[in-house]
């Protein structure tokens, strides 16, 4: 079985995959900076038994990570935990992808994977649209290369950044209100937040699919708030909520093979 970890700057999600390729359990954790190998270790252990999953039987581990102070952390736990060194997730990982941005040592693993899982899923052209602390916008050409992408920020985090900088705003659900127009403050948060998320992600894929000159792309939604915005959007076709941790699981095969070959990962 493979253990995937995919640490992001909100929370971190670990996964098994079988020996047939199937997503057979998952977790969710807080990424905080203060936990420790041990406490990761622990907590792995106890959802696993949970499962009925034995460590014994992990003979792979995956790490893509975009919190540089926790990668050290859950490295240190797989090492420890299963005696493995885990494949950790770069740009300069053999992932296949043909990366034609500027600085694509800024790139985060997240979107390497994502891209990856997505061309392998429906080829391209293709945009897949993440959900996470930022909304990533990654954009793939029909031949499989990486063009580049837009970053802004996520739902979660503009509902708590606009509580944060005006002191009579409350905090709020991330649930659409009845109408655009809305008659209290709360749900004009509400409307603004969320609507106005809808109209960015159309309006982005809009200005996408005019630059990159396509008369017709795949438009995939993944991360924690997808299936919501996905029910007011005209523009996301489907959603696929571990395609994150399914990219992890195919550049590990290839990274795998490779070795198996003698290549170069």
């Amino acid at each position: 079985m493979l253990l995937v970890i995919d640490v992001g700057n909100t929370e971190t999600v670990l996964g098994v995959f079988d020996g047939g390729g199937a997503l057979s359990a998952h977790w969710r954790l807080s990424s905080t900076i203060h936990r420790t190998a041990d406490e990761c270790r622990i907590m792995l252990k106890m959802w696993a038994g949970e499962k009925n999953l034995s460590f014994a039987d992990i003979g792979g581990v995956v790490i893509s990570s975009v919190v540089p102070m926790l990668t050290g952390i859950f490295v240190d736990m797989v090492k420890k935990t299963f005696s493995i060194e885990p494949l950790i997730i770069s740009w300069e990982t053999d992932t296949g992808l043909d990366i034609q941005i500027e600085s694509p040592n800024t790139l985060g693993a997240d979107r390497i994977c994502n891209a990856v899982a997505g061309m392998a899923r429906f080829g391209g052209p293709l945009v897949v649209v993440d959900f996470g602390t930022a909304t990533t916008f990654d954009v793939i050409g029909e031949n499989g290369a990486y063009l580049g992408g837009a970053i802004m920020l996520g739902l979660k985090t503009a509902a708590i950044e606009l509580h944060r900088v005006a002191a009579m705003l409350p905090k709020v659900e991330l649930v659409f209100p009845a109408h655009v127009i809305e008659r209290n403050t709360e749900t004009c948060m509400r409307s603004g937040i969320m609507w106005g998320t809808v109209a960015m992600i159309d309006g982005m894929i809009d200005k996408i699919m005019e630059e990159a000159r396509w008369k017709s792309a795949r438009i995939v939604g993944t991360g924690g708030l997808a299936a919501v915005i996905k029910q007011k959007s005209k523009r996301i076709e489907c959603v696929e909520p571990y395609l994150t941790l399914e990219g992890m699981r195919l550049i590990y095969d290839r990274v795998a093979k490779q070795k198996k070959q003698g290549g170069k990962a």
